[in-house]
């Protein structure tokens, strides 16, 4: 949305360092950095630890943006710490940061249908119909992080938690 392009860092990851929009009396946005793991999503630990340790971020200000099997596809819910229910990529980040209270953004993909295993659920491309609602479900997602980030979590769970969402 603001144009950056993320390149490669020695965390072994890609960022970009942005500000997110303008606010009171012109000042610049709240600083954010954005990543993505060079790393398959169950092995995102290492890559999440390490970039938060060069740029000095406590845990409680990461926000992990994930597929999520137990809410409905095209659904957003957000929260702090909990489990990982079953995440793998999730449970890497627990263990390399030494903590669960770290924000999630969760991104609703739904249940494997029938007896499918699940692995070969997330791993397989998105149905037609999903396929057309996902540039929405990734704006919603986008939307959420940066409301979480400029409003907080509260307020954030509010718009995304209600009736109807």
């Amino acid at each position: 949305r603001g144009g950056a392009t993320l390149t490669s860092h020695r965390s072994r990851t890609h960022t970009a360092d942005v500000r997110l929009g303008i606010g009171p009396g012109g000042v610049p946005g709240p600083r954010v950095i954005l990543a993505r793991a060079d790393s398959y999503m169950n092995t995102s630990g290492g890559p999440v630890s390490a970039l938060a340790q060069f740029y000095d971020i406590n845990p409680d200000r990461i926000i992990a943006v994930h597929d999520e099997l137990d809410i409905p596809f095209d659904t957003i819910k957000v929260k702090i710490g909990g489990g990982e229910g079953g995440h793998n990529g999730l449970r890497d980040i627990t263990k390399a940061l030494g903590t669960k209270d770290y924000y999630r953004v969760r991104t609703g993909i739904g249940r494997p249908p029938g007896r499918m295993d699940t692995a070969d659920f997330v791993l397989k491309p998105f149905s037609s119909t999903e396929s057309k609602d996902l540039p929405f479900l990734i704006s919603n997602a986008a939307d959420a992080t940066m409301m979480l980030v400029k409003e907080g979590l509260l307020a954030t769970q509010q718009r995304y938690h209600g009736a109807g969402s």
